[in-house]
């Protein structure tokens, strides 16, 4: 069984590590250690009879913060990357900044995400911290359905990442990963016009403009049909179309937002006929005329939302915010 089947799968797609008396969950990310995540959680269950798998729902589920590993930047000081696992296939959970969705030490607000996707979301937010940070950590925690888990970031070796591992974790480096298509690939520039703050009403739809470029690489491609080998074969790492692709979707906010057009999904949905770069058969989008995406969003209700713009290439992404008042 590999990474991608694991998670699809009803086995819970994690390992608890017991730390000091605090447990955390550690989601597979390098493929080298899918096999070791596989193998020890089976070993758990077999030593803990009474552990029942947790079935994949629809709803009802809780969301499990992931820590995906950091990045030294040029002046010394490192990124804390993190992700989560929603373990619904349907709902959206929204944890407003507070005790059941908290960072610390440093403040509970980090950037940190308050609507919550189904499934796996990788690499979804970078929290800065000094080239002195050592062996300190910073801790995520989310409670929601009545469960409390944490992801703990760290400047271990082993979680070392770069952009050769993002990569081949988002599916561009195709089944088996380490495609040669994803060499010197650098993100996507994105440029977003207009204010960065923007006030409208309920119902009222706001107009977004994106422009977005990229260097070709990886070249553009489809993912397999249903029901070709490619797509029955088995997979070491997640597989997903590549090509320049654009999305706006709601990071923050208290109520849901609709898109014209509506958007690609921003989360590994990997079920035929979605609207997916992981799903079969999908295939990326031509680029509009002079790379410009435009978008309208509309609120249902009022509130300070933060709508953000995903750029991505099927390996790297460049990310930009924008906050809507909706009165």
């Amino acid at each position: 069984m590999t990474e991608s089947q694991f998670l699809e799968s009803n086995e819970i797609p994690e390992v608890k590590v017991v730390k000091e008396g605090k447990q955390a969950t550690r989601l597979s990310r390098h493929p080298a250690r899918a096999w070791v995540t596989f193998f020890v959680a089976v070993a758990a269950l077999a030593a803990f009879p009474d552990t029942s798998a947790q079935v994949a729902l629809p709803a009802g589920q809780n969301i499990a913060p992931a820590y995906e590993g950091w990045e030294q930047n040029s002046d010394g000081s490192f990124n804390l990357v993190f992700g989560y696992f929603n373990r619904n296939w349907e709902e959206e959970i929204d944890l407003p900044i507070g005790p059941d969705n908290i960072i610390e030490p440093g403040g509970a607000d980090r950037g940190q995400p308050t609507h919550f996707f189904p499934r796996r979301n990788r690499f979804v937010f970078r929290i800065r911290v000094p080239k002195d940070f050592d062996k300190q950590e910073v801790v995520w925690t989310l409670t929601s359905h009545g469960k409390t888990e944490k992801a703990f970031g760290t400047l271990k070796p082993d979680y070392f990442i770069d952009d050769i591992v993002i990569m081949n974790n988002n599916g561009a480096g195709g089944a088996g990963g380490g495609s040669p298509d994803t060499i010197g690939n650098k993100a996507p520039s994105l440029q977003i016009e207009g204010d960065k703050t923007r006030r409208v009403g309920v119902g009222q739809p706001v107009t977004l403009i994106a422009l977005a470029t990229d260097d070709g690489k990886p070249r553009t491609k489809p993912m397999p049909s249903p029901f070709s080998p490619a797509a029955a074969s088995a997979r070491g790492t997640p597989n997903a179309a590549t090509g320049l692709r654009v999305s706006w979707f709601l990071y923050r906010g208290p109520g849901k937002v609709s898109f014209d057009p509506s958007q690609t999904k921003v989360w590994e949905d990997y079920r035929d006929g979605a609207n997916s770069p992981w799903s079969a058969g999908w295939a990326t989008p031509p680029i509009p005329p002079g790379g410009k995406w435009v978008t309208r969003a509309t609120f249902n209700v009022s509130g300070t939302y933060v709508l953000r713009c995903l750029a991505h290439d099927g390996g790297l992404t460049t990310t930009d915010d924008v906050t809507v008042v909706v009165n």
